[in-house]
Parts: C-alpha cells; structure tokens; sequence
C-alpha cells in the first residue's frame, strides 16, 4: 500500500561542508516519517507523490556503490513498479543532482535540479513554488545548509504550495555522526512552514549548542565543559 504525498521539497548538498540536507512540507500528517532519506557521504532523496518509502534506501545503496544521483535513480525507477505515479528528487555527496516525475502525478507536478540540489512538487498551486525554491536555494549560499532549506520551504510555501493546504513539515541535516545535526518536524498544524520556523529558532537557542557539544569520532569526550560554563548561574 502506497500513500499519495502532494508535497514540494527540496534534497541538498552544502558544498563547503559536504553535509546533506531535505525539507518537505505537505498537506498530510507527519511527511518527515516517509519523504525524507539521507546518508552521509552519499546522498539525501526526497521520495513523494503516491509515495514508496523503499526508493530511499534504494537510490542511496547504488549511490554508495559509486553510480552518480543520475544513475541511481534510472537504475531504481527502471524497475518500479507504477513508475508513473511516483516523484523522486536525488543529490549525492559530490552534489550531482537529478528528479523524476512520473505522468500519472497529479498537476501541477514537476521539478528542478542544479549543482547541489534538486526541487520537486506535485499537486502544487502553480510552478511558481517550485521556481521560487530553486532560486531560493541558489542565492542563499552564505547560509548554512539549515537556514538555507528553511528559507527554501518558506519560498515554496509562500509561492502556493500544496494546492490541498497545510498539514506538516519537516527539516533534515545529517553529518558524519551518527546523530542528526538537524532534525526538526511538524506533523499536524494549520500553518505547518511557519510553525517549523518557530521551532527551528528556539532550536539554534537551546538544541543545536548541546549538539554541537556531543561526542564525535574526532572528539569522543564532546565538549561539554563549555556549554556548562555557557548556562552556570552568574553570581
């Protein structure tokens, strides 16, 4: 059984960082628990309209087998079952884009790549929201990956969006730990964009320091000592 995702999104490469991201916004609950897949050092893919989870980890294994985000995704959706139905938005670590969108999405559908990112929508208001995405994306690059996709979503929301309305969103940046840098969601608000936005800001306050702090591969203690002298009470 599939789910029908009207959704529009974003997966991306940071080039400076080499971290991945994804954000996705739709008029169904909890998109973040079906959309979004990344894997660092390999790839992020954004799988929606009526959706198949397993595209994912499907793309992203032939992606970590060398293949570039063009060929996964034609090797993958060669073999799917109802193709046409489908709609898949691919970026791999060394920011090589590419999007599919089968006949059968419901309109208006389609999608965008460029260096470091792919865009994608379907039963969308217009083609504006994805238009205003991409350049979004393309002159927002003295933002981190975070902000960057946040004020992506927020293009895309404020040029139409799902044509069915509002329901949830999601924000997704992975970097070499196993941990998310980034993990944020929204699964059921009436403006679900700016909700997320809300979260994300009181997130930069009180999450993404303690996370910053953890334990790494490189650092195993973390830095915890600083984020205490941070919050100590002032005498």
């Amino acid at each position: 059984m599939t789910i029908r995702l009207a959704t529009f999104s974003i997966a991306a490469r940071d080039a400076s960082s080499g971290l991945l991201g994804t954000a996705v916004s739709t008029k169904v609950p909890a998109v973040g628990s079906l959309c979004p897949f990344i894997r660092h050092g390999v790839g992020a893919v954004c799988t929606q309209a009526w959706v198949n989870p397993s595209l994912g980890p499907r793309i992203l294994d032939r992606i970590a087998l060398s293949q570039s985000a063009e060929q996964a995704l034609r090797g993958v959706m060669d073999g799917e079952t109802d193709r046409e139905i489908r709609q898949v938005g691919v970026v791999d670590a060394l920011g090589r884009s590419a999007a599919f969108t089968g006949q059968g999405t419901d309109a208006w559908a389609g999608h965008q790549c460029g260096p470091d990112y792919s865009v994608q929508g379907n039963m969308l208001v217009s083609a504006e929201t994805i238009a205003a995405m991409a350049a979004t994306f393309e002159s927002s690059t003295t933002f981190d990956l975070a902000e960057r996709l946040m004020r992506v979503l927020e293009a895309g929301q404020e040029a139409g969006g799902d044509r069915r309305g509002k329901q949830s969103a999601a924000l997704l940046v992975r970097g070499p730990e196993v941990y998310p840098l980034v993990d944020l969601r929204v699964d059921e608000h009436p403006e679900p964009v700016a909700e997320l936005r809300r979260i994300f800001e009181v997130a930069k306050r009180e999450l993404f320091p303690f996370i910053a702090a953890l334990p790494t591969r490189e650092r195993p203690a973390g830095d915890f000592a600083r984020i205490r002298a941070a919050i100590a009470p002032k005498s």
